[in-house]
């Protein structure tokens, strides 16, 4: 057979030939031709039974999982944020009061390094020298140790702490109740509650009576009665004594009768 005379195959039909105007003005007219907007074209949306369909079911099921995951995850981030503010406010504190702690250390410092010349400030007043330009100047010195915090104190008659006065002198009475201070020999100082030097103290403790001193004050007896004082045995001693000479007067020694032993004896005589 002839190639010519094979049969031609089927061609598919050709897409036609489309032309758009797209001049603005109207060759015809003249006019300006309006703005067509193309037209868009949505995507059907499948039907509930259909393959691409999601059913109501299964996306209520996703979306309550997907929404425990989002709460699981808040919470977890919630936790680590409330952390990190208490460790923040954790460091300010320890910042802070390391920050108060340095500072009461520079002051400590500088009060130690003062204290010897306080106490000749308080010898100089004790003495009656402090007078003139120098008990102003002292006493600007006392006021600025004391805005910065430095306090002095041991008095006469305040119970006697270990921790603060430090005794060098000990002595027992019996009009006192406990540890006592009764005499300061030096001052002492603090900043808040550090203590800067210990006041230098003289204590004087309680001393029970003893059981025997009630008895002598009251005096002893025996089984025969009451043992006399000295006083009242030398009285009766002396009471007896003049008793006795009374007696022995009365015995060879006879006062004469006035008008009788003179007559008699002047008749004798003649």
């Amino acid at each position: 057979m002839n190639p010519q005379q094979q049969p031609r195959e089927e061609s598919k039909p050709e897409e036609p030939i489309v032309v758009k105007d797209r001049r603005r003005v109207d060759p015809e007219t003249g006019q300006v031709r309006a703005e067509t907007k193309e037209e868009t074209v949505e995507p059907p949306v499948a039907a509930p039974g259909e393959p691409g369909s999601v059913s109501g079911e299964g996306s209520g099921a996703a979306t309550s999982a997907e929404q425990d995951s989002l709460r699981v995850q808040l919470e977890e981030r919630t936790a680590d944020v409330k952390r990190v503010q208490a460790e923040y406010a954790n460091y300010r504190k320890r910042v802070e009061r390391d920050r108060e702690s340095v500072i009461a250390g520079a002051k400590a410092s500088v009060a130690s390094e003062l204290l010897p010349l306080l106490d000749d400030i308080e010898r100089a007043d004790a003495h009656g020298d402090l007078t003139g330009a120098f008990k102003a100047v002292a006493d600007k010195l006392v006021t600025t140790l004391e805005k910065s915090g430095l306090e002095s104190y041991g008095e006469e008659g305040e119970p006697f702490d270990p921790s603060v006065h430090e005794a060098v002198q000990h002595a027992t009475s019996p009009e006192v109740t406990g540890p006592t201070v009764t005499a300061v020999l030096r001052r002492g100082y603090r900043i808040g509650d550090r203590v800067l030097r210990p006041a230098m103290v003289a204590v004087t403790d309680h001393e029970p009576a003893e059981p025997g001193a009630a008895a002598e004050d009251v005096g002893a007896t025996d089984a025969t009665g009451p043992i006399p004082t000295p006083d009242a045995a030398a009285g009766a001693g002396a009471g007896a004594g003049a008793d006795a000479d009374a007696e022995q007067g009365t015995g060879w020694f006879e006062p004469a009768q006035p008008g009788t032993d003179s007559g008699n004896s002047d008749d004798n005589q003649r």
